[in-house]
This record gives structure tokens, C-alpha cells and sequence, in this order.
């Protein structure tokens, strides 16, 4: 009798451990979900035609010439080229002597008090652009125009709306609320290797920050 009581299963046991490995079986699981959200590229915006979603470009104008540039709206450098320059590169793309691709990316949100301006703008930029793009670079220029300094909190989700709405993208408050393409933002500077900002290309090739001015007047006239 003890013998045929030890070889009895005790299927409580065996029922416990295997509902501990389909926990655990579901916490590894769910564990790579959030690793992928993490290290994933994000949404990325479909349904604007000024969107390539897959370079991040946000392109004005048909010009044969292709310029692109990649800032980050707290970058006071991109300012100092928006000032210079922007002005130049827009009337060119309006006139189709280039095509102008802006790229909004975010590696500078340790210079905002909150951790995340850089992000929050740039996907506030995505956001105008795939829902009222006819207000993209008005509310492009605004963001310079109103660029926080360095270690400030930056703009804040209701003030970056408000500007949206005043360039016509009132259509983009929920998106921007969201965060939407903040993380879509976040994975640019990576897909493109950028290390600083601004930075330049024409035509595909990567220009020096020196030598910006000389191509520039050769492109631009």
C-alpha cells in the first residue's frame, strides 16, 4: 500500500507548475512587446502626401536638386541656419528649383528641463504635416520663430497646439496630444547616423557645415 501511495501524481502540483510557466511563458512575451515598442521605429505617418515615411522627410517643392535637413527644434544652431537660410531654401522649393526635405529628428531632449521637447516638437511638426499639410510650413517657420532656449522646459503640448491652430492645423490638437510620432521622431537621427544638427545634404551627399554657404549659392543663385 505505501508503495502504491508514493507513485500516485499529485496533480495539484503538477497543475500549479504548469500554470506558473505559461505566467512566465507570458511575462517573457510580454516583456519583448515592450522591448520591440521600445527600440521600434514607432508610427509613422501614411496619409500625407509632404511625408515619405520611410526616410521621415517632409519635402515642399519638385526642383531637380534635392536638399535635405535635419534639425531638432531646440537646436539654437538650427536657428541661427533657419535665420540665415530658411527663407532662401523655401522661396527656391516654391519655385520647384529644389525640393526641400525637412527632416524634424530628436536628439536633443536632455536640453530641455522636461526630457523630451525635442520629441514632442518633432512629432507635433509629423502631425501638422499629415493633417493639414497645407499649414506644415507655416507651422515649421513658427517653431523657430518661438524656439525655447536650451535647459527650459520648451513648449508645452497646449502651447504647440495653439501655434498649430494659428498656421491652420487645428485638425492635428489630438495628434499632437498623443504624442503620436514622438517616437517615430526619436528613431531618425539613428536610420540617417546624424550626430549633430543642422545637418545637410544635396543630393544625396553630406555636406560640411563650412561649406554650406559656397553650395548653397551655387544651388541657390
Amino acid at each position: 500500500m505505501a508503495a502504491a501511495a508514493k507513485s500516485n501524481t499529485n496533480w495539484f502540483a503538477v497543475g500549479i507548475s504548469a500554470a506558473v510557466v505559461v505566467v512566465l511563458v507570458a511575462l517573457g512575451a510580454f516583456v519583448v512587446f515592450l522591448n520591440n515598442q521600445a527600440s521600434g521605429p514607432g508610427t509613422a505617418p501614411e496619409s500625407s502626401a509632404l511625408v515619405n515615411e520611410e526616410t521621415g522627410a517632409i519635402s515642399f517643392g519638385e526642383g531637380e536638386t534635392e536638399v535635405d535637413v535635419f534639425v531638432d527644434f531646440i537646436c539654437p544652431i538650427c536657428g541661427q541656419f533657419e535665420d540665415t537660410y530658411g527663407e532662401q531654401l523655401q522661396t527656391a522649393a516654391a519655385d520647384d528649383e529644389i525640393t526641400l526635405n525637412i527632416h524634424p529628428i530628436s536628439i536633443l531632449n536632455r536640453y530641455s528641463t522636461t526630457g523630451e521637447y525635442s520629441s514632442l516638437s518633432a512629432g507635433a511638426m509629423y502631425c501638422v504635416a499629415e493633417e493639414a499639410p497645407d499649414a506644415a510650413l507655416t507651422f515649421f517657420n513658427s517653431l523657430f520663430a518661438n524656439q525655447p532656449a536650451e535647459n527650459t522646459a520648451g513648449l508645452s503640448v497646449d502651447e504647440l497646439t495653439s501655434m498649430a491652430e494659428e498656421a491652420g492645423a487645428a485638425a492635428a490638437a489630438d495628434c499632437i496630444a498623443d504624442g503620436t510620432y514622438m517616437r517615430f521622431s526619436e528613431t531618425q537621427a539613428d536610420q540617417h547616423e546624424i550626430q549633430g544638427t543642422p545637418t545637410v545634404e544635396i543630393d544625396g551627399e553630406r555636406i560640411d557645415n563650412s561649406e554650406i554657404s559656397t553650395r548653397f549659392a551655387e544651388i541657390l543663385g
